[in-house]
């Protein structure tokens, strides 16, 4: 039977391997996170590299963790975003507060649904030097999400979706082509173009395929093409609240990385 650990209790656990000198990698206790890592882990960081994420696979059901900080001593630690918290083999973890152009240690850690603890090396990377972004363009930077579908957990909130960061990211609760998200501009402005980044599970599911625009609750565009690298598509319209429909997809926990709406 698979134990399934509660949150305070896996943090206990890899603290204990994160911590003194008697809690080695080569020790019986604890085992070395590579045993369980698939491939390299991949950090992506929001323009400003203030923020970013870690995303990495492994090969059997695992909470993990990354404990992180501008010395050896680390000092910080994020945690999985879980959407299963029985473990899962997709995982990824939000770096905040961070300072561009800067290098940083971590160490990835977690418990295994074999019960064992993975420890990994003491490793760095750097971040980028910020990039300088033209924020005016895109008009759901600042805007606000008045309606949703709904949101799977704070953590992935329909705001995460016009944060202009690729590092967060809006998920529904398991409502496949029935999801939604609403965007009011403030006021009506110019479009010319949109575009929908869609969120993808490991498993290939959660990815939206095609969406629709609706524009102050009348005009209707699209439906458009929405990826994992999609197309800008020009549009021409005035509107303040402006509504995104999920149309197909590969059904679950759809939702967006960014919804990007360019004004003229």
């Amino acid at each position: 039977m698979r134990r399934v650990y509660s949150l305070i209790a896996v943090l206990a656990l890899v603290a204990t391997a994160c911590g003194g000198a008697e809690s080695d990698v080569g020790s019986s206790d604890v085992r070395d996170f590579s045993e369980i890592a698939v491939g390299e882990e991949v950090f992506t960081f929001d323009p400003a590299a203030t923020s970013g994420r870690i995303s990495l696979d492994t090969n059997i059901l695992a909470i993990c963790a990354i404990a992180f900080g501008e010395t050896e001593e680390l000092g910080r630690l994020s945690t999985d975003q879980a959407m299963d918290p029985g473990g899962h083999v997709d995982h990824g973890a939000l770096l905040t507060d961070l300072q561009p152009d800067t290098t940083y240690f971590y160490r990835l850690q977690g418990v295994g649904e074999d019960g064992n603890l993975y420890r990994g090396e003491l490793s760095t990377f750097t971040t980028p030097a910020a990039q300088e972004v033209d924020a005016g363009s895109n008009l759901a930077v600042g805007a606000t999400v008045i309606d949703v579908s709904s949101e799977f957990s704070d953590s992935f909130a329909g705001a995460n979706a016009i944060d202009g960061s690729p590092s967060t990211e809006w998920s529904t609760s398991g409502d496949g082509d029935d999801g939604f998200i609403t965007i009011d501009l403030g006021s009506p402005e110019s479009v010319v173009a949109v575009r929908f980044v869609t969120r993808e599970m490991s498993d290939g599911s959660s990815i939206a395929t095609t969406y629709t625009v609706t524009v102050d609750d009348g005009e209707v565009l699209g439906p458009f093409d929405a990826g994992l690298d999609p197309p800008t598509i020009d549009v021409e319209f005035t509107g303040q609240v402006i509504r995104f429909d999920i149309v197909s997809s590969t059904g679950g926990n759809t939702g967006a990385v960014e919804i990007e709406i360019l004004g003229g």
